[in-house]
């Protein structure tokens, strides 16, 4: 890998971690697009590490305060109401399903998941019902003529059951195409929460996952299967970029709509189904590990 396709690489993962659109999915399209390796799984794993430090940074109080009521709720009983303490038990919670089945489909996530008529389906699938669950969310809000307005659900009303549905939610993100915060996202409107609830939730259940995702790819990095320079140069960009594109999507979800980003993914779903269909690409164009 150049510094160059590692600067292309970092951008893009910076640019499309937080927006429900699928990070993977682009890194792996980018490579096609361009005819490079593929940067495959170890890479996408250990850039993500850059776009966590980004959360952790951006939301830095929250998770500070959570992290500290957890702790003092081990030993004292009458922290465990507190509603940051049971916060950190529902991140480890909704951290499990992602866990157990990134351990179990490895092998599928760094081979047959890779697929662009894969990722064109999920592209398309996830981008309808996130088009779905944003119109269920905005039906609520505005309410109508005969349908008064109904409240949402915050936080505070998250117990172990939606945890756990958030967390099988973002276990679908194993599969690119299908976005970590779309799913997630999608998972919390359809369950009734808010679309700053349901994107705060996301972002905080993805940092123990992508994490420790990171960490245990990097023994590939130093078995030669990820080049060193290139890797940390691309994570320093995701990391510069993804602060700031959260910082905006953060911004974005309180008044604005996902239509724009469910049109996009039906549109880039088709056009690649488009082109490989047309002999344009291969389905498994720039699959090779570089």
């Amino acid at each position: 890998m150049s510094w160059f396709e590692s600067f292309v690489l970092g951008l893009v993962q910076g640019l499309t971690e937080f927006l429900p659109i699928s990070s993977s999915a682009h890194l792996r399209l980018t490579a096609a697009f361009a005819d490079w390796h593929d940067p495959g799984a170890a890479f996408t794993a250990i850039t993500q590490i850059g776009t966590e430090a980004a959360v952790l940074i951006y939301f830095r109080k929250d998770i500070v305060r959570i992290v500290s009521a957890w702790f003092k709720s081990l030993t004292d009983r009458s922290m465990r109401g507190d509603h940051d303490a049971q916060m950190g038990w529902l991140v480890i919670v909704g951290s499990i399903p992602i866990g157990v089945l990134g351990v179990t489909f490895k092998d599928q996530i760094e081979g047959p998941f890779r697929d662009l008529r894969l990722i064109a389906t999920t592209l398309i699938v996830m981008g309808i019902v996130l088009g779905v669950a944003d119109r269920l969310a905005a039906r609520d809000e505005a309410g109508g003529k005969h349908r008064a307005i109904k409240e949402r659900k915050s936080l505070k009303e998250l117990g172990v059951k939606d945890g756990l549905i958030f967390g099988f939610c973002q276990a679908m993100a194993l599969v690119p195409g299908v976005s970590r915060s779309g799913a997630t996202i999608s998972g919390g409107l359809l369950m009734g929460y808010t679309r700053e609830a349901a994107a705060r939730y996301s972002f905080l259940l993805a940092i123990p996952a992508v994490l420790a995702s990171g960490v245990f790819e990097l023994k590939d990095a130093g078995e030669g299967h990820v080049a060193w320079g290139p890797t940390i140069f691309a994570t320093l960009i995701a990391f510069v970029v993804g602060y700031a594109v959260i910082a905006w999507f953060m911004k974005f979800i309180t008044t604005k709509s996902f239509m724009p980003f469910v049109i996009y993914r039906v549109i880039l779903g088709v056009l690649l189904f488009v082109l490989v269909g047309a002999g344009v690409l291969s389905p498994h164009a720039a699959e090779s590990a570089g």
